[in-house]
Formats: C-alpha cells, structure tokens, sequence
C-alpha cells in the first residue's frame, strides 16, 4: 500500500505516521527527515534549506524530490510506504507521478488531516523543549513539574523559534497556499481520504484507519 499523508503543522501526522506504519507494516518516509538529515550533515542542499525552514516556509521542491525518489527506491520500499510530509505542492505532485518506473500505481490514498487553525496553534506554540537532554514539554498537555524547568536535569526549558505563534500562523499560511490546492487535485483523482484530525489520537487513528479499509 503507497499512502501520502497531508495535513498543516501540529496536525498530529507524526503520531498518525507510526500508527498507519505499524498497522500496515509499511516503510515511513518523512521529507522533514530527510531534510533534517541533510542539514544536520551540513550539506550544500541542507545549508539551503535550512534559511526556508527557519521562516516556516516551504522548502523548493528540487531540494526534496531527489532526496524523496532515492528514498522510495530503496527496498524497504517495495511493498509499499508512507510518504509523511510530501508532497506539499502541486508541482511535486505531478513529479511523484513520474518517479516509478515499475508501472504500479504511485498512490492508493492521500490521507488529509484536518484541525482548526486555533487549535493548531494552541498545539504548537505550547511546547517547550529542554537544550541538554531534548526532552518535551507542553504548558498545557504536558507541563513540567517547575515552570519553564526540565523535570530530567534540571535545565531552562525553551521555545523554538518556529513555535512562536507569528512563525506558526505564517507556516499555516504557506500551507494553505501551496498545500491546500493538493485536496482538490487528489479528489479528483479518487484518492482524497479527510480525516478530522481532533480529538485524542486513538480517536484520529480509528478514523484513518476505517478510511483506509
């Protein structure tokens, strides 16, 4: 089974990812990942990169369609993945389209969460992370013994940059321009699944999963 799960940032798609992978015994295949690798590596496409994630901006599609199509080449791959975070635009659609030369079909179903723009806000621009021992926190969900403490070692808790609420809502923003347009290209074609992504996970996850049957 090929899957392509959609959704805006702070939509649950990480969580949903490793249920969809478990339950159908498929290969995760994460852009983000494959971008955090490569700037973790310092690489020349990485460095690039990183200036648009920083903005909470949408990384060009020619730094990500060949770190996509290497990875969808590999075997883990032949029976099937999930492509979590790609595509995210129309052009990259229509460039998934031409990356599988074996004839099967390059998608079954596009899974599309769906959360309310406060709430996703009210997700994100929560979590506080530990610099030391990278533990997380949320000041509501999840919230430290001590205020702005980490309950581990002890450290000052911080906020990313890219989960302040004026970074989240112009991330939101660029979803809704380049992302949002990929609902209507993959419901036309079939393949569009909406899943209303509130509600506590296992929720979510019957709902994905009852789609997907």
């Amino acid at each position: 089974m090929r899957i392509s799960l959609l959704g805006p940032p702070g939509s649950g798609k990480g969580t949903q990812a490793d249920a969809i992978r478990g339950r159908y015994g498929i290969a995760h295949v994460s852009s983000g990942d494959l971008l955090r690798a490569a700037v973790r590596e310092g690489s020349e496409l990485g460095v690039e990169a990183q200036r648009y994630m920083d903005a909470g901006q949408l990384v060009p599609s020619r730094l990500v369609v060949d770190l996509v199509r290497e990875r969808v080449s590999s075997d883990d791959c032949a029976e099937g993945y999930l492509l979590d975070g790609f595509p995210r635009a129309i052009d990259q659609a229509e460039m998934l389209c031409g990356m599988l030369d074996d004839g099967e079909p390059v998608l079954d179903h596009v899974v599309a969460l769906e959360v309310p723009e406060d709430e996703v806000v009210r997700r994100l621009s929560g979590r506080r992370n530990c610099p030391e021992c990278a533990a997380i926190y949320h000041v509501e969900f999840s919230p430290p013994a001590t205020d702005g403490v980490c309950d581990h070692c002890g450290s000052a808790l911080e906020q990313r940059d890219d989960d302040r609420e004026e970074t989240i809502r112009q991330r939101l923003a660029v979803y809704r321009e380049a992302t949002a347009p990929l609902l209507e290209y993959y419901d036309e074609r079939g393949l569009l699944r909406r899943i209303d992504g509130t509600g506590p996970p296992q929720d979510v996850e019957a709902r994905v999963g009852a789609a997907l049957e």
